[in-house]
């Protein structure tokens, strides 16, 4: 089992190259996740009009992603603690910082896997495990013009 790539970056990100990075000839499964910048978000983190059924949802306009020095390290030991467990035969995961605009692509998780089962679970172990625990901060600049900063310890 093998961590192909983690890496916290102010450059684009590419779908392909973690792809790439996770491809294997002992896997029969490739689980990838891809975060974008939404247009839309509320007080809080709140979830769209549409799916809520709340008016107060508010328009974004683009956002800033901000890491802790030691993120980089704190994934580097989420991928090899999940990689140990030896359902995935290899991962990776990217996550941006700096400024981003809506549709940009904020973060890319892939896990290969003998069977789709584990490529599954293990891609959204990672994700999720790596939104609650590593120190990356987003500010978000809305429309109107106010502002929100989400995930602060």
């Amino acid at each position: 089992m093998t961590v192909t790539l983690v890496e916290i970056r102010e450059t684009p990100l590419s779908v392909d190259e973690v792809l790439m990075s996770v491809s294997s000839p002992r896997a029969g499964g490739v689980c990838l996740f891809v975060g974008t910048v939404r247009d839309h978000d509320g007080p809080g983190g709140a979830a769209s009009p549409e799916t809520t059924g709340e008016a107060d949802a508010a328009t974004v306009a683009a956002l800033d992603y901000s890491a802790h020095p030691q993120a980089a390290e704190a994934a580097r030991a989420l991928a090899d603690r999940l990689a140990g467990d030896g359902r995935a035969v290899r991962l990776a995961v990217v996550h941006r910082v700096g400024h981003l605009e809506v549709g940009d692509i904020a973060v890319v998780v892939g896990v290969s896997a003998e069977h789709r089962g584990e490529a599954f679970d293990v891609c959204r172990e990672l994700i999720d495990e790596f939104k609650a625990t590593i120190p990356i901060w987003k500010h978000q600049r809305f429309a109107d013009g106010a502002d929100e900063w989400v995930g602060l310890p």
